[in-house]
């Protein structure tokens, strides 16, 4: 249905572009802030650039979302939903960059949509789409091998960020279908409370890159590419799509991976992790979801 003209901004944005248009700009910035991020991670820390990602988003949404408006407007039901939201984003943001501190980032990649396989085939247990599943935990293995075993804490800080990133898909979800303006303003709250939580461990990281202007835009340059500008898409892409159709379009996303991770962090995969990651995406790509 076409969107009334009283509609909010966003919400007439989301419905006059189609929703794999918000999926394709978010896929191109999912992992091109990241890559910019392990770059800084000598200079800032590792939690001291995911405070930079999280604080800086969150103050680019405060003006225009309003987060202590819909706080203060939200049922007890949204203020959980919101809670929730934000502690996710927080621990997810800070083990995806723990986990790519020591592992490539092609690997953790994979490891984050066999959650959301998961997520796209709840209710759907059929033969194809346990072949689906199958498919790309088989693609994981390939991809983890014995080098990556070796370093269990960086395959926990993965795994841990795998299960929450699909939490995000979740409650991320159910944030864009109960908004009228396709969940950004919903967003911006969550992003609040997420740099609320963020805000002790990541001061003492950062605290002394506070005197270098250029790190500081470096900090808020990671923040917009990677959860503004991807974030926002996301929720537009929810607002139009059912759950698991997201959840099956997200199997560009490992592709994209190894694309930045080659030209910006000089990761170059091997067949093997070609073969896995092929292999993750195929998965992703063969399960059914449900009619719109």
């Amino acid at each position: 249905m076409p969107p009334h003209e009283n509609q909010p901004a966003l919400n007439r944005a989301a419905h006059l572009v189609p929703p794999y248009t918000w999926f394709g700009l978010s896929a191109v910035f999912h992992y091109l802030g990241p890559a910019f991020a392990v770059l800084l991670f000598p200079v800032t820390g590792v939690l001291g650039i995911a405070w930079f990602r999280i604080t800086s988003a969150a103050l680019i949404f405060a003006p225009f979302t309003r987060p202590w408006r819909s706080l203060r407007q939200a049922d007890r039901a949204t203020r959980a939903l919101l809670l929730g939201l934000g502690l996710c984003l927080a621990v997810m943001n800070c083990s995806f960059y723990l986990a790519l501190e020591r592992l490539p980032m092609a690997l953790v990649a994979a490891m984050e949509f066999v959650g959301t396989l998961v997520v796209a085939l709840y209710g759907l247990r059929t033969i194809r789409n346990l072949a689906a599943l199958a498919l790309a935990v088989t693609g994981v293995v390939l991809l983890i091998n014995v080098t990556w075993v070796s370093d269990p804490a960086g395959l926990f800080w993965a795994g841990l960020n795998a299960v929450l990133f699909s939490l995000y898909i979740i409650l991320g979800h159910k944030a864009a279908a109960s908004g009228a303006d396709g969940g950004v303003e919903r967003l911006g709250a969550a992003m609040a409370i997420a740099a609320a939580f963020m805000l002790p461990v990541g001061l003492m990281q950062v605290s002394d890159t506070f005197g270098s202007p250029m790190i500081i835009l470096a900090g808020v340059g990671v923040g917009i590419s990677s959860s503004v500008i991807p974030y926002i898409c996301d929720q537009m892409a929810m607002s139009r799509l059912p759950r698991a159709s997201f959840a099956l379009a997200l199997s560009l996303l490992p592709a994209m991976a190894v694309i930045i991770a080659a030209l910006l962090l000089a990761q170059i995969p091997s067949l093997r992790d070609i073969t896995g990651i092929a292999l993750v995406m195929s998965g992703i790509a063969l399960h059914r979801s449900e009619p719109c």
